[in-house]
């Protein structure tokens, strides 16, 4: 197995900026022999070679003047010892050689064709009236059209990430498009090897096997590590390239054909993972964040205000994928990310919502004094049909205002339930409230539904009093049939709705919904009966 490749090693920060642009693809030698207005024939040595640049040179060893990959150009001014030549040319790694006949030789040497088709260096014939500077020309126009191509396949291959990366499911989105632009696998792989998330065709075992320990040299788990490496193992190459975020994570790729610009893509692609996987690096951290969001919803107020570091108001978000398909943590987090936070819970099971806690929005803009004011000079000045506040009526100050509530809004791809902003010292009852709020909105095919606050005539009544009565009057139900009755109501009594949000059969609705009326001894199709149950409902 060949030596792995580190282009992009260094000691310092590695970085995940991309490249400007690809690198300008080499020429096959049979686009360049195509071209008939040139009169090139190839005599001798084999079919195939990339050019990557031509150089013409009378030296009788041109070795140390070249870099490889040359087209040489040459009339043979000095050539003396044909073997030689040739075996130089292919010691500095030289594409082919276009050797010009007349005025220094009729035919190009026998020794010399002998030497190319023995050391295996393609000999063109170039004839006497296409000068040197003409082949020239046409390979940097044949350069510059295949640049342009490239160029063209990069951008559309970063607009088809972009566009992956903004779906719901952006990181299996982005791996996906990723190994449909490279042909190849993509994986997302821990500093460990353990594959997060892959695509495309599966390496065969010792290829995968390969690409694991490459993983791990850029995984920078130690100092110095390279920001990405490369190899080849049975035909396949094999890169990986480390993401930002310093937690080891590392995108790998095989492909059976390594083009120019795929370096360039895959850089893209590193940037749009780097950012989308920020918010939960590696399997450690979405475990510390979920853990920490299922013990502030289930924790007493007195240990969850210093792990929060503020009182609230707080947002309760229960989340499922549109699709139905199961969000994993990265998903997961590229949710709460979206949504401003990066308290996530996704690991609750199979077929359990995603849980995510939105703390309060920015606080209120503060009315500053201007050097030499006092803070009552700064009050603002009422503008015509508007009243300044009185001095002398105390106002609470901009530092005393309360933060505005964080507002969960639509996500692509996912169905939201969300509670009423609600104190720290009430979590746990939004967590419940979020749950029937995506129950309900699933239902009713909603993409958000906001759980709203008591308010209007029902914010009259003295909460003591409304939960006594509340205890009461719902006292004969067991806690199913007040959640099947509470979303009955919810949904104006729907039986179809009501069996969607609660996962059960229609018959079974209509069951506990009958049952709840002979408990209750009431009749249900009565609207100030459904209105009282309600309101009941509510406090509870």
């Amino acid at each position: 197995m060949d030596e792995p490749s580190m282009p992009n090693s260094s000691a310092g920060a590695p970085q995940t900026t991309p490249p400007t642009g690809p690198p300008t693809p080499p020429i096959p030698l049979a686009e360049l022999l195509a071209r008939e207005e040139l009169g090139l024939r190839r005599i001798a040595g084999p079919a195939d070679a990339d050019l990557l640049w031509v150089h013409t040179s009378e030296m009788a060893d041109p070795y140390p003047y070249l870099l490889g990959g040359e087209l040489l150009l040459s009339a043979g001014v000095l050539l003396t010892d044909p073997d030689h030549y040739v075996g130089r040319l292919v010691q500095a790694g030289a594409a082919a050689l276009g050797f010009g006949v007349r005025p220094v030789h009729e035919t190009v040497p026998a020794a010399l064709i002998e030497a190319c088709d023995r050391q295996g260096l393609p000999l063109l014939e170039v004839p006497p009236e296409t000068p040197f500077t003409t082949i020239a020309r046409a390979v940097w126009r044949l350069m510059a059209e295949a640049r342009h191509r490239e160029l063209r396949r990069v951008t559309r291959a970063q607009q088809a990430l972009a566009t992956a990366a903004a779906r719901p499911d952006p990181v299996p989105a982005v791996l996906h498009q990723l190994a449909t632009q490279l042909g190849g696998r993509a994986a997302l792989l821990t500093a460990r090897g353990q594959e997060l998330h892959a695509a495309g065709r599966r390496p065969d075992p010792e290829a995968a096997g390969a690409l694991t320990r490459l993983a791990r040299v850029v995984a920078r788990e130690r100092p110095g590590s390279p920001s990405s490496a490369t190899d080849t193992h049975g035909g396949t190459h094999l890169s990986a390239y480390a993401l930002g975020g310093g937690e080891g994570l590392v995108l790998a790729l095989a492909t059976r054909h390594r083009e120019s610009g795929d370096h360039t893509v895959a850089g893209i692609a590193v940037v749009l993972l780097s950012l989308l996987a920020a918010p939960h690096q590696g399997a450690d951290a979405a475990g510390r964040s979920a853990a920490l969001v299922r013990m502030l919803l289930g924790a007493s107020p007195a240990e969850v205000a210093p792990l929060l570091g503020s009182t609230g108001p707080w947002t309760v978000i229960h989340a499922r994928r549109t699709d139905g398909a199961p969000a994993d943590a990265l998903t997961a987090g590229a949710l709460g990310a979206s949504l401003g936070t990066a308290l996530v819970d996704a690991e609750r099971g199979a077929g359990e919502a995603v849980r995510v806690l939105l703390g309060p929005g920015p606080e209120p803009d503060r009315i500053a004094a201007r050097p030499g004011e006092t803070a009552a000079q700064a009050r603002p000045t009422a503008q015509p049909g508007e009243t300044t506040p009185d001095p002398a009526r105390p106002t609470a100050q901009p530092s005393e205002r309360a933060p505005e509530p964080a507002r969960p809004t639509p996500r692509p791809g996912w169905t939201l339930g969300a509670s009423a902003p609600t104190p720290v010292t009430a979590l746990a009852a939004a967590d419940a409230v979020a749950a029937r709020a995506l129950a309900h909105a699933r239902a009713t095919r909603a993409p958000l539904t906001v759980d709203a606050p008591t308010g209007g005539l029902a914010a009259l009544v003295p909460p003591e009093q409304a939960a006594a009565h509340a205890r009461a009057l719902l006292a004969p139900l067991t806690a199913p049939l007040a959640d099947t009755l509470r979303c009955w109501l919810s949904l104006h009594g729907s039986w179809d709705r009501t069996a969607v949000a609660l996962g059960v059969h229609r018959n079974t609705v209509r069951q506990r919904i009958g049952r709840c009326g002979e408990l209750l001894a009431m009749d249900l199709d009565d609207m100030d009966v459904r209105t009282e149950l309600w309101f009941a409902l509510r406090q509870t």
